[in-house]
């Protein structure tokens, strides 16, 4: 049962101490794969291919090298867990808001959004705070809990890689619209169950299970994200608000997304709101894998013996 204890006492350590302030793994990881990507850099999708494949599969080797105790597994589930930053983030963004100070919380929301933030207005910032919220949920706290319990932490490892080499190269640019192809479509897939989960959790656990449910249902698909949709969606139904809208990007890139909901927009007093809906989110998941490794531990325990006898 170590990888049960690891994984409570590292999404405990992320939940009271958030992530370390210096010498974090996963910006040590992105210093490695800006030095591989200097290397390996092509404007064609065969070169991200080998790119994506050496840091993902490097990632999960280290993982499958370290002895799996709940030490490490704490450690590893500590590493790349960000709920708790993420939260701080959320609620230094609405404290900008709250004291009327617009361009503060413009400029603190790019820690959150690749969006453009110059122009928006406190109603717009809203928007962006609720829907990253619900997104990195899914990204930074559900989804690494659901690959832990499934594979320990070569999985933690592995996610993480994932998904930072998607932030890092994975969004629609010149550079890196071929280049990123792979990270991309790999963050996708490994995203897949834990957006699900998620969304399941925030219907289960937010204010409005049927609102919540129909939004799912309805509106997931009009996202052009496989999985930012399912879990924005179910998130705005809980919420009873409409998320979606024109995103501005740089290069004067804009995408027009779908209204997901049918309440009414967000304000800053939402994020508050939306961040207490994550918190009960990501509890719900680590209580989830806990139920899955026990389950998983004692059917081997029982076939195990079955065997014997």
């Amino acid at each position: 049962m170590s990888r049960a204890l690891g994984l409570l006492l590292g999404y405990a350590a992320d939940r009271l101490l958030g992530d370390p302030r210096r010498f974090h793994p996963v910006a040590g990881f992105g210093t490695v794969a800006r030095a591989l990507e200097d290397r390996t850099y092509a404007d064609d999708r065969l070169h991200g291919v080998v790119h994506t494949s050496v840091l993902v599969g490097g990632a999960v080797a280290v993982g499958v090298l370290l002895p799996e105790t709940t030490l490490t597994t704490a450690v590893a589930t500590w590493a790349v867990l960000g709920g708790r930053t993420l939260e701080r983030e959320a609620q230094a963004v609405h404290a900008h808001l709250a004291a009327g100070e617009l361009a503060a919380a413009r400029t603190r929301l790019t820690h959150l959004v690749g969006r453009d933030t110059a122009r928006l207005s406190a109603a717009e910032v809203a928007r962006a705070v609720v829907e990253s919220v619900a997104e990195n949920t899914s990204d930074a706290v559900v989804a690494p809990l659901v690959w832990g319990a499934v594979a320990g932490v070569p999985g933690l490892l592995g996610h993480r890689a994932v998904n930072t080499l998607d932030a890092m190269v994975g969004h629609r640019s010149v550079r890196y619209e071929r280049f990123g192809w792979a990270s991309a479509r790999l963050d996708d897939l490994v995203n897949l169950p834990g957006s699900r989960l998620a969304a399941l959790l925030a219907t289960a656990l937010g204010g409005d299970p049927r609102a919540s449910a129909r939004a799912w249902h309805r509106d997931a698909r009009r996202h052009p994200s496989p999985n930012a949709g399912v879990v924005e969606s179910a998130f705005a139904g809980a919420l009873g608000l409409t998320l979606g809208g024109t995103n501005s990007y740089p290069g004067d890139r804009l995408e027009h997304r779908a209204p997901m909901g049918e309440g009414r927009a967000p304000g800053p007093a939402d994020i508050p709101r939306a961040t207490r809906l994550a918190a009960r989110v990501g509890a719900g998941a680590a209580a989830v894998a806990l139920v899955f490794v026990a389950a998983r531990s004692s059917y081997r325990l029982g076939s195990s013996h079955l065997h014997g006898s």
